[in-house]
Protein backbone atom coordinates (compact mmCIF):
# COMPACT_ATOMS: atom_id res chain seq x y z
CA UNK A 1 0.00 0.00 0.00
CA UNK A 2 1.03 3.26 -0.78
CA UNK A 3 1.68 5.85 1.45
CA UNK A 4 0.55 9.31 1.66
CA UNK A 5 4.08 10.95 1.83
CA UNK A 6 4.52 8.78 -1.74
CA UNK A 7 2.37 10.24 -3.31
CA UNK A 8 1.71 13.51 -2.45
CA UNK A 9 5.04 15.81 -2.82
CA UNK A 10 4.59 15.53 -6.83
CA UNK A 11 4.23 17.98 -9.19
CA UNK A 12 0.82 19.27 -8.01
CA UNK A 13 3.14 19.90 -4.60
CA UNK A 14 4.60 22.87 -6.52
CA UNK A 15 1.40 24.06 -7.26
CA UNK A 16 -0.03 24.21 -4.00
CA UNK A 17 2.94 25.08 -1.64
CA UNK A 18 4.54 27.74 -4.57
CA UNK A 19 3.97 30.37 -1.81
CA UNK A 20 7.28 28.82 -0.13
CA UNK A 21 9.61 32.12 -0.76
CA UNK A 22 13.70 31.85 -1.18
CA UNK A 23 13.74 35.09 0.91
CA UNK A 24 12.29 33.96 4.17
CA UNK A 25 14.65 30.81 3.96
CA UNK A 26 17.70 32.71 3.55
CA UNK A 27 16.30 34.71 6.89
CA UNK A 28 15.33 31.66 8.83
CA UNK A 29 18.90 29.98 7.74
CA UNK A 30 20.56 33.66 9.43
CA UNK A 31 18.70 32.41 12.53
CA UNK A 32 19.81 28.57 12.46
CA UNK A 33 23.88 29.65 12.34
CA UNK A 34 23.43 31.50 15.19
CA UNK A 35 21.35 28.95 16.99
CA UNK A 36 23.47 25.85 16.20
CA UNK A 37 27.10 28.60 16.69
CA UNK A 38 28.76 27.02 13.52
CA UNK A 39 31.99 27.53 11.88
CA UNK A 40 32.31 28.43 8.77
CA UNK A 41 32.93 25.25 5.98
CA UNK A 42 30.77 23.27 8.49
CA UNK A 43 29.13 20.07 7.48
CA UNK A 44 25.15 20.21 6.90
CA UNK A 45 22.74 17.97 6.45
CA UNK A 46 18.90 18.93 5.38
CA UNK A 47 17.01 16.25 5.98
CA UNK A 48 13.97 15.82 4.16
CA UNK A 49 14.96 18.77 1.74
CA UNK A 50 12.20 19.00 -0.18
CA UNK A 51 13.05 22.12 -3.55
CA UNK A 52 16.26 22.90 -1.46
CA UNK A 53 15.41 26.19 -0.18
CA UNK A 54 17.35 25.88 2.93
CA UNK A 55 20.45 23.51 1.54
CA UNK A 56 20.86 26.52 -1.18
CA UNK A 57 20.60 29.35 1.62
CA UNK A 58 22.90 26.89 3.70
CA UNK A 59 25.50 26.76 0.76
CA UNK A 60 25.37 30.25 0.34
CA UNK A 61 26.15 30.93 3.69
CA UNK A 62 29.16 28.82 3.36
CA UNK A 63 28.78 25.38 4.41
CA UNK A 64 29.19 22.08 2.97
CA UNK A 65 25.59 20.97 2.33
CA UNK A 66 24.13 17.29 1.55
CA UNK A 67 20.12 17.88 0.85
CA UNK A 68 18.06 14.22 1.11
CA UNK A 69 14.75 13.97 0.32
CA UNK A 70 12.23 10.93 -1.14
CA UNK A 71 10.72 12.75 -3.57
CA UNK A 72 12.14 12.77 -7.06
CA UNK A 73 10.02 16.08 -8.18
CA UNK A 74 11.19 17.82 -5.45
CA UNK A 75 14.73 16.94 -5.90
CA UNK A 76 14.59 17.66 -9.40
CA UNK A 77 13.11 21.16 -8.68
CA UNK A 78 16.44 21.22 -5.96
CA UNK A 79 18.84 20.21 -8.93
CA UNK A 80 17.53 22.86 -11.40
CA UNK A 81 17.94 25.58 -8.97
CA UNK A 82 21.34 24.76 -8.15
CA UNK A 83 23.40 25.71 -11.54
CA UNK A 84 26.30 25.99 -9.82
CA UNK A 85 25.68 22.50 -8.29
CA UNK A 86 26.60 23.67 -4.61
CA UNK A 87 24.93 20.76 -2.87
CA UNK A 88 25.07 17.40 -2.87
CA UNK A 89 21.37 15.85 -3.43
CA UNK A 90 20.34 12.38 -2.29
CA UNK A 91 17.24 10.29 -3.05
CA UNK A 92 16.02 8.72 0.39
CA UNK A 93 13.97 7.74 2.82
CA UNK A 94 14.86 9.54 6.53
CA UNK A 95 14.18 6.33 8.01
CA UNK A 96 17.09 4.89 6.48
CA UNK A 97 19.91 6.82 4.63
CA UNK A 98 23.03 5.37 2.58
CA UNK A 99 25.40 8.21 4.44
CA UNK A 100 28.77 7.76 6.60
CA UNK A 101 27.65 10.69 9.04
CA UNK A 102 30.09 13.02 10.71
CA UNK A 103 27.84 16.00 10.08
CA UNK A 104 28.09 19.32 12.18
CA UNK A 105 24.77 19.50 12.12
CA UNK A 106 21.44 17.91 10.74
CA UNK A 107 18.42 20.25 10.43
CA UNK A 108 14.89 19.13 9.69
CA UNK A 109 12.43 21.91 8.60
CA UNK A 110 8.81 22.99 7.88
CA UNK A 111 7.24 20.46 9.87
CA UNK A 112 9.03 17.37 8.16
CA UNK A 113 8.86 15.01 10.84
CA UNK A 114 5.64 13.36 12.52
CA UNK A 115 4.85 11.04 9.16
CA UNK A 116 4.19 7.51 10.07
CA UNK A 117 1.68 5.85 12.28
CA UNK A 118 3.70 4.58 15.13
CA UNK A 119 6.22 6.37 17.24
CA UNK A 120 8.66 3.81 16.79
CA UNK A 121 9.40 4.75 12.59
CA UNK A 122 9.50 8.63 14.02
CA UNK A 123 12.13 7.30 16.56
CA UNK A 124 14.02 5.67 13.88
CA UNK A 125 14.36 9.18 12.51
CA UNK A 126 15.73 10.95 15.39
CA UNK A 127 17.71 7.54 15.74
CA UNK A 128 19.44 8.66 12.02
CA UNK A 129 19.80 12.22 13.13
CA UNK A 130 22.20 10.25 15.87
CA UNK A 131 23.89 8.38 13.77
CA UNK A 132 24.49 11.19 10.89
CA UNK A 133 25.83 14.03 13.90
CA UNK A 134 29.58 13.70 14.75
CA UNK A 135 29.68 13.82 18.59
CA UNK A 136 28.97 16.72 19.75
CA UNK A 137 27.31 18.13 16.75
CA UNK A 138 23.91 20.06 16.78
CA UNK A 139 20.48 19.71 15.35
CA UNK A 140 17.57 21.62 14.76
CA UNK A 141 13.98 20.53 13.95
CA UNK A 142 11.55 22.70 13.28
CA UNK A 143 7.76 21.14 14.40
CA UNK A 144 4.24 22.70 14.20
CA UNK A 145 2.74 23.92 17.87
CA UNK A 146 0.41 20.78 18.70
CA UNK A 147 -1.76 23.74 20.84
CA UNK A 148 -1.53 26.52 18.35
CA UNK A 149 -2.54 24.15 15.22
CA UNK A 150 -5.25 23.16 17.21
CA UNK A 151 -6.76 26.20 18.43
CA UNK A 152 -6.15 28.11 14.81
CA UNK A 153 -7.43 25.09 12.88
CA UNK A 154 -8.86 26.73 9.65
CA UNK A 155 -11.06 23.95 8.83
CA UNK A 156 -11.47 24.64 4.54
CA UNK A 157 -10.31 27.36 1.89
CA UNK A 158 -10.55 27.23 -1.16
CA UNK A 159 -8.15 29.12 -4.06
CA UNK A 160 -7.53 29.08 -7.69
CA UNK A 161 -4.03 29.30 -9.05
CA UNK A 162 -3.11 29.08 -13.25
CA UNK A 163 -6.59 27.82 -13.83
CA UNK A 164 -6.67 25.08 -11.21
CA UNK A 165 -9.14 25.23 -8.52
CA UNK A 166 -7.73 24.05 -5.20
CA UNK A 167 -9.69 23.46 -2.13
CA UNK A 168 -8.12 22.00 1.14
CA UNK A 169 -10.02 20.11 4.12
CA UNK A 170 -8.09 20.68 7.36
CA UNK A 171 -8.73 18.01 10.51
CA UNK A 172 -7.68 16.59 13.73
CA UNK A 173 -8.47 13.21 14.00
CA UNK A 174 -6.94 10.06 16.35
CA UNK A 175 -3.96 12.44 17.03
CA UNK A 176 -3.21 12.85 14.04
CA UNK A 177 -3.49 16.59 11.65
CA UNK A 178 -5.01 15.67 8.41
CA UNK A 179 -5.43 17.04 5.04
CA UNK A 180 -7.03 16.93 2.21
CA UNK A 181 -6.72 18.63 -1.24
CA UNK A 182 -8.34 18.65 -4.10
CA UNK A 183 -7.04 19.83 -7.32
CA UNK A 184 -9.34 20.92 -10.70
CA UNK A 185 -7.95 22.11 -13.82
CA UNK A 186 -11.11 24.44 -14.56
CA UNK A 187 -9.95 24.96 -18.29
CA UNK A 188 -11.37 21.13 -18.81
CA UNK A 189 -15.16 20.76 -18.58
CA UNK A 190 -16.24 18.08 -16.11
CA UNK A 191 -12.72 17.44 -15.43
CA UNK A 192 -12.22 14.99 -12.02
CA UNK A 193 -10.20 16.24 -9.29
CA UNK A 194 -7.29 15.27 -8.12
CA UNK A 195 -6.94 14.09 -4.62
CA UNK A 196 -4.12 14.01 -2.39
CA UNK A 197 -3.93 13.48 1.56
CA UNK A 198 -1.13 14.47 4.26
CA UNK A 199 -1.04 13.20 8.24
CA UNK A 200 1.64 14.39 10.78
CA UNK A 201 1.09 13.01 13.78
CA UNK A 202 1.17 16.04 16.83
CA UNK A 203 3.08 15.82 19.42
CA UNK A 204 3.61 18.16 22.94
CA UNK A 205 6.95 19.27 23.90
CA UNK A 206 7.20 16.78 26.45
CA UNK A 207 6.35 13.96 24.15
CA UNK A 208 8.71 14.86 21.50
CA UNK A 209 11.73 15.85 24.25
CA UNK A 210 11.00 12.14 25.36
CA UNK A 211 11.67 10.59 21.44
CA UNK A 212 14.52 12.87 21.15
CA UNK A 213 16.29 11.71 24.76
CA UNK A 214 14.88 8.21 23.95
CA UNK A 215 17.23 8.31 20.55
CA UNK A 216 20.21 10.06 22.80
CA UNK A 217 19.72 13.46 21.72
CA UNK A 218 20.14 16.56 23.92
CA UNK A 219 17.47 19.46 23.79
CA UNK A 220 19.31 22.35 24.30
CA UNK A 221 16.29 25.33 23.15
CA UNK A 222 12.88 25.22 22.14
CA UNK A 223 12.34 28.38 20.51
CA UNK A 224 8.13 29.17 19.09
CA UNK A 225 9.41 30.34 15.34
CA UNK A 226 12.22 31.94 13.64
CA UNK A 227 11.20 35.93 15.26
CA UNK A 228 10.74 34.09 18.74
CA UNK A 229 13.81 33.29 21.38
CA UNK A 230 11.29 31.46 24.03
CA UNK A 231 8.17 29.19 22.84
CA UNK A 232 5.09 29.93 24.42
CA UNK A 233 2.66 26.26 24.44
CA UNK A 234 -0.71 28.77 23.57
CA UNK A 235 0.70 31.53 21.73
CA UNK A 236 3.75 29.97 19.57
CA UNK A 237 3.04 29.34 16.07
CA UNK A 238 6.05 26.55 16.20
CA UNK A 239 8.14 24.38 18.54
CA UNK A 240 11.47 24.32 16.99
CA UNK A 241 13.95 22.14 19.03
CA UNK A 242 17.40 23.10 19.11
CA UNK A 243 19.93 20.47 20.44
CA UNK A 244 23.08 18.28 20.02
CA UNK A 245 24.65 14.78 20.46
CA UNK A 246 26.81 14.40 23.17
CA UNK A 247 30.17 14.28 23.30
CA UNK A 248 31.52 10.46 23.76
Amino acid sequence: MTEWYEKSFGEDYLLVYKHRDVQGAYQEVHKMINWLQLEPNSRVLDLCCGMGRHSLALADAGFQVTGIDLSDVLLREARDMDTDNRVEWVHADMRELPLKGGFDAVVNLFTSFGYFKEDGEQLKVLQVIHRMLKPGGSFIIDFMNTAYVTRHLVAQSTREDEGQYIEEFRKIEDGFVQKEIRITDTTIPDQKARVYHERVKLYSREQLSHLLHEAGLIVDQVHGGYDEEKYDEQESSRMIFVGHRPEE
